[in-house]
């Protein structure tokens, strides 16, 4: 296949209008993944692919950071959601398609008794908070060091810009896989710790993703229920690609709440909070809403959007592709003479170069952009059913120019 690179042109030029109107150009989260070569804005897009202002088609490993998992602009799922709108979208009453889409998770998610709908993970997330300490009258919050649940000022460290130390001061951290430093806390706090939250394994980014200790999670909860601490799991970027029961499932532990986005709607703005009937009264107690937490329109694609993912099979699918996927991108690392580590589980990749210094990483991933294949160097990458066979021979001959270029 020729080696060729893709111009930016339009891009660079909207990006210059951008920081006209815009502090940064970009902002949020999408900021980080600015590079000079690469694409900022796109045109179009259609299953696992999307083109930019130059009209330049990449193969998306990012899903849009993980919402499209049946990938971009799903038949079935639009077609629900077109549906829904001609009847209406924010309505001054609650549609009926909300109490399918709650009926539904408590079907399909293993410790669900009851869901609760936002827009946005850390809605979710910050909602199970809430919860949490109106059901054990206690204000602390147990959380993994570089966990990540959302912009919430809770959430986020003290040296963030805008974030004053009260915002947090009753976040206490701990190392993943860190045992000891939960009971360390829960001796010293455990009459004030309202719950421990974390994802069901390791994500953060700029580092090598890692999966439970044998045990880990049954030692965590057993701990959690000794000190009546409530146990949520953050399945905003896992949910729905290990397990359509919840991750919690594959790792073999119930929690009490687990939050949903992402994925949930196929890429319609759409969150959810599910959890055990013991919560069910101090759910209904605790006031947390939005203007748009009605909207119908996305429960509706989130029904469809999981009827599918039921149907398809999805977890095995996703995890059997990100398994080819990675093989064949160490081995073509290994040919051109590099180490690449692949982390993780496999729907959802952390992809290293070992041996080389971070610059020659960040180059590598700009060489397989500029090829048509977008990746981020810092974050974890994303698989989706749309994704195919020949996606992934693009995907490891654009790996192999990246690295000749090197």
């Amino acid at each position: 296949m020729k080696n060729t690179t893709y111009e930016v042109t339009k891009s660079n030029e909207y990006f210059k209008k951008a920081k006209e109107v815009i502090p940064g150009g970009i902002f949020g989260h999408y900021k980080y993944a600015v590079r000079d070569t690469g694409p900022k804005f796109f045109s179009r897009s259609e299953g696992a692919y999307f083109w930019d202002l130059d009209d330049n088609r990449y193969v998306d490993l990012m899903c849009g950071y993980g919402p499209s998992i049946l990938g971009y602009n799903h038949p079935e799922v639009e077609e629900a959601f077109k549906t829904s709108s001609e009847k209406g979208n924010t309505v001054s009453l609650a549609s009926p398609i909300m109490v399918d889409l709650a009926t539904k998770l408590v079907e399909m998610v293993d410790i669900a008794d009851w869901a609760l709908f936002g827009k946005n993970g850390g809605d979710a997330t910050s909602l199970a908070v809430m919860i949490a300490r109106e059901y054990t009258s206690k204000k602390k919050i147990v959380k993994i060091d570089d966990g990540y649940h959302g912009v919430a000022p809770w959430m986020q460290d003290k040296s963030r810009p805008g974030i004053i130390d009260s915002d947090n001061e009753h976040v206490l951290k701990i190392k993943w896989n860190d045992i000891g430093g939960l009971e360390e806390l829960l001796n010293m706090h455990g009459n004030d710790i309202a719950c421990f939250i974390s994802s069901p394994y390791d994500h953060p980014v700029s580092r090598d993703n890692s999966l439970p200790e044998e045990g880990y999670w049954k030692k965590i909860t057993s701990l959690c229920k000794q000190y009546e601490v409530l146990t949520i799991v953050d399945d905003v970027r896992a949910g729905f690609r290990i397990n359509l029961g919840g991750s919690n499932v594959a790792f073999d532990f119930a929690p009490d709440m687990i939050c949903f986005g992402k994925a949930i709607a196929n890429g319609h703005p759409l969150a959810s909070l599910v959890g055990a009937e013991k919560l069910k009264h101090s759910a209904e107690k605790v006031y947390f809403t939005g203007t748009q937490f009605f909207s119908a329109p996305p429960m509706a694609a989130a029904l469809a959007t999981l009827d599918q993912l039921q149907k398809l099979n999805a977890p095995n699918k996703l995890i059997e592709y990100g398994e080819n996927l990675n093989k064949r991108l160490v081995k073509v690392a290994e040919k051109e003479g590099f180490n690449l580590i692949a982390s993780g589980i496999p729907s959802m990749p952390y992809y290293r170069l070992e041996g080389v210094d971070f610059e020659t990483h960040f180059r590598w991933i700009d060489e397989c952009v500029r090829r048509g294949v977008y990746m981020l160097g810092y974050h974890n990458h994303f698989i989706s059913l749309a994704h195919r066979k020949e996606d992934i021979d693009f995907i490891e001959n654009t790996a192999k120019q990246a690295f000749q270029s090197l």
